[in-house]
């Protein structure tokens, strides 16, 4: 098989293409920029393009399929020649489903908790000696790469994201993926550039839902109530399994999962209500595909979250800090709270990057209302400039602090400022959180936390 990627250097693509090579494909590839880590791993293959740009003379008769990325743009050279030509163009989602069309598709989806859930299902499909194929949105620590397909596992475990599927396909990626076993962690609007309405939004769920397999099972959040009411309209067709919070107990800084049984309880690496859900919600996933509670439980206490997710970089006696992916609304609160009841002796620091187009909207930044609440202290940046690349009307430190519904709300506009500040501040038995889907404008997160507490 001959497979072209356009735009083969995206996170999601170039592991779509190691993924394939590793089957066997024969893969070629064109992008205008190829950057860290994409570079070094296309180079260690062997796929790298010669050089960068775009090149319609790769587009030949012979390729099997032509991959396009999200990068691309619809008037790209290459996307033209292979239309002209009929050689099959395929998005992203679209060849996964074609990879996977023999297999039990198990699609994790929901504004927040994807990558968590399809991690810790990952992790336990691993450590039982499981065969699985799958996609995730994120690099795992124990896993080459972010996606991987063969020719024997039964079950393909995919990360269903919502955003939209390709430059000429304005549909969401998880519409493609027509489940046999479906997840949904919950709804709380996002991508509000591509979803201008609720409404809207709640619509793509509806038609994930409805695009489930028959005799197929759905899974979801029973927590969220718009979520709730949507799985239980009249027309859902799968088989309904509502999860909650599991019995827990935090001590001495330490969740521990009541389980029952001979082990009655289980101690966990990870904490937090929304964490604890996921882990509901993975357990009944995995149940599903044939994986016992005993096996599940062994295999969880190992797991150690997915990267950026509640990502602890450094422990003193006076001092935890975290970084966390967290950037929307709900996410923002839902991390916030974990950390505050697990170390609710500690002064807690939250700070956040508004770096996302919706995040960065005069409009949408109203959603921000007592999101850090739980924070002792809380902190928000953002850097105009970015605002101004995204071509978004101008926001000022008073809208924010409007917004937060937060009047002590501490913002900054400048990385160095930002960081200068919590390195001078002093800690004293307290909890550092920052968060974002950035860097912070290049923020060395875990430098920051040595000097910190220096």
């Amino acid at each position: 098989m001959k497979v072209h990627f356009i735009a083969i250097a995206g996170s999601a693509m170039h592991n779509l293409a190691l993924a394939l090579h590793q089957k066997g494909y024969s893969i070629t590839g064109s992008d205008d920029e190829i950057t860290e880590p994409a570079k070094s791993r296309l180079e260690k293959a062997g796929i790298m393009p010669e050089k960068t740009g775009w090149y319609p003379e790769k587009i030949t008769q012979d390729l099997n399929a032509v991959i396009l990325g999200m990068h691309a743009r619809a008037d790209n050279p290459e996307l033209v020649t292979a239309l002209e030509k009929g050689v099959k163009v395929y998005s992203y989602p679209e060849y996964l489903y074609e990879q996977s069309k023999t297999k039990t598709r198990v699609v994790i989806g929901g504004s927040h908790g994807k990558t968590t859930i399809t991690s810790m299902i990952l992790h336990v499909l691993k450590s039982t000696g499981r065969a699985f194929d799958y996609m995730v949105g994120a690099q795992l620590e124990g896993f080459d790469t972010m996606v991987k397909l063969t020719a024997d596992a039964p079950v393909m475990i995919l990360e269903g994201d919502e955003y939209l599927t390709s430059p000429i396909d304005r549909r969401p990626k998880f519409h493609w993926y027509k489940p046999h076993v479906a997840l949904l962690s919950g709804i709380a609007w996002d991508h509000i550039n591509v979803f201008p309405t609720f409404e809207n939004y709640v619509d793509q769920f509806r038609i994930f839902i409805d695009k489930i397999e028959p005799g197929g099972q759905l899974i979801y959040c029973n927590n969220d109530k718009v979520l709730k009411d949507l799985c239980e309209e009249g027309q859902v067709k799968a088989k309904r399994h509502p999860y909650t919070i599991p019995p827990h107990e935090i001590r001495d800084g330490k969740t521990y999962l009541t389980v029952g049984g001979e082990l009655k309880e289980i101690e966990l690496q990870i904490f937090g209500s929304h964490n604890l859900m996921n882990l509901e919600g993975a357990r009944l996933v995995c149940e599903a595909i044939g994986v016992t509670a005993a096996e599940f439980y062994k295999a969880i206490t190992t797991f150690k979250g997915a990267a950026r997710r509640l990502e602890l970089i450094l422990r003193t006696s006076e001092l935890v800090v975290y970084k966390d992916f967290a950037h929307s609304p709900s996410k923002l609160k839902a991390t916030v709270e974990a950390v505050r009841n697990q170390y609710p002796k500690h002064e807690l620091v939250a700070c956040m990057e508004l770096h996302t187009f919706s995040s960065l909207n005069e409009t949408f930044l109203n959603e921000y209302a007592h999101s850090m609440d739980k924070a002792d202290e809380a902190i928000v940046y953002f850097n105009p400039k970015t605002i101004e690349h995204k071509k978004l009307k101008p926001i000022t430190p008073d809208m924010v602090k409007n917004a937060f519904k937060r009047n002590d709300l501490k913002i900054f506009t400048n990385s160095e400022e930002l960081k200068k500040y919590l390195t001078g501040r002093g800690f004293t038995k307290s909890a550092l959180l920052m968060m974002s889907s950035g860097t912070f404008d290049g923020i060395d997160l875990k430098k920051l936390a040595q000097e910190v507490c220096a």
